[in-house]
């Protein structure tokens, strides 16, 4: 019987030089004949070692046999107070592209990558994302927010066109109503919910595709009017909608809308212009849905009027889309709510 040359030492508590050569002479007696579980016998290790080594072998030749330096590697260790501060304003105020990295978002491998540009250290992602953690950076859906818009016009929109327009209505003792349309189908993504593990549930819907459409407008008071609608948004049913507004509404409404096409077409201008002692109409600065209030309503309706409650067919959309809506203006305080989204905010006075 052949003496194990290892005698009782665990190989991890070799010596590097030592280990490399049980490697190297072990692949050879495979390679020479041996069967891996005599080899794994002789060299005091297990036969998936053996298997582990000679698959390294042909991957990477005797070289990757060799011993490799043990301990951190070379430039790691952990971030200094300055750099953590250096990084953290970069993907605060920076988008990858913007330094010349190639990601769109600011991702775990993104950062990393920023690490080691910037002070020649790599980290793991899983090192990235504990740095992440200690600096409060949390994974988040990104919002959107079109390139063309303007900021000056924004920022001119919220320093002195609101304000001037808040002054006038309380003048003409008018409401400010923020008003939006939108369109919801039946193959919209689903709610998430929880399931266990590799068991992804199902929802049962109808294979058929269909939608409606609604417009709508809130104000920070808690009024909330609406109209849902089964043909294209037009300027007559535009027209159909203030027509209602103006007969629900006591006082004089300030209409705050987008750029819609059909809020600038000829007969809603003259249909506002003839009422002008009930009605008029203000445009937000072009690209910039977030300073409308009545787009999380949209979202609201989305996410708890469509997406969690699936429907047979239209007419079961609409009662849905209907009803929901109703509820909402039972609870005017719900809808004052709307206003509190931080780039809402300004219209919440």
């Amino acid at each position: 019987m052949e003496k194990n040359i290892q005698g009782s030492t665990d190989f991890r508590s070799l010596r590097p030089e030592t280990q490399e050569a049980i490697r190297i002479r072990a692949v050879d007696a495979v390679k020479a004949g041996m069967r891996k579980c005599k080899v794994a016998e002789v060299f005091g290790v297990s036969r998936r070692a053996i298997s582990n080594w000679i698959r390294i072998e042909r991957q990477g030749g005797a070289e990757a046999l060799k011993a490799k330096r043990r301990g951190r590697p070379s430039g790691g260790g952990k971030l200094k107070p300055w750099q953590c501060a250096t990084i953290v304003n970069l993907i605060t105020d920076r988008h990858p592209d913007q330094l010349k990295l190639p990601f769109y978002l600011w991702t775990r491998q993104a950062v990393g990558q920023l690490i080691e540009q910037r002070f020649g250290i790599s980290y793991s992602v899983h090192q990235v994302g504990r740095y992440l953690n200690e600096w409060g950076f949390t994974v988040q859906k990104p919002g959107r927010k079109a390139f063309e818009q303007c900021p000056q016009e924004v920022q001119n929109w919220l320093e002195h066109e609101y304000p001037t327009i808040k002054k006038r209505a309380k003048v003409e003792h008018a409401e400010i109503q923020w008003c939006d349309e939108m369109g919801v189908r039946s193959d919209a993504a689903s709610a998430r919910c929880f399931a266990p593990k590799g068991q992804t549930p199902v929802v049962l819907t109808s294979g058929k595709r269909f939608g409606c459409n609604m417009v709508s407008s809130i104000s920070n008071r808690g009024t909330l009017r609406f109209m849902v609608f089964t043909e294209r948004f037009s300027a007559d049913v535009m027209l159909r909608f203030l027509k209602r507004l103006i007969k629900q509404m006591q006082r004089k409404v300030y209409l705050v809308v987008d750029g819609h096409p059909v809020h600038r077409s000829q007969a809603v201008k003259k249909f506002v212009a003839d009422k002008a002692d009930r009605i008029k109409l203000l445009q937000l600065p072009p690209y910039s849905p977030e300073l409308n209030p009545d787009e999380l309503l949209n979202q609201d309706v989305k996410t708890n009027a469509v997406r969690r409650k699936p429907a047979a067919n239209q007419a079961c959309m609409i009662r849905n889309v209907r009803s929901y809506l109703h509820s909402r203006q039972r609870k005017p305080d719900l809808v004052k709510h709307y206003f509190h989204a931080p780039t809402v905010r300004y219209a919440i006075d």
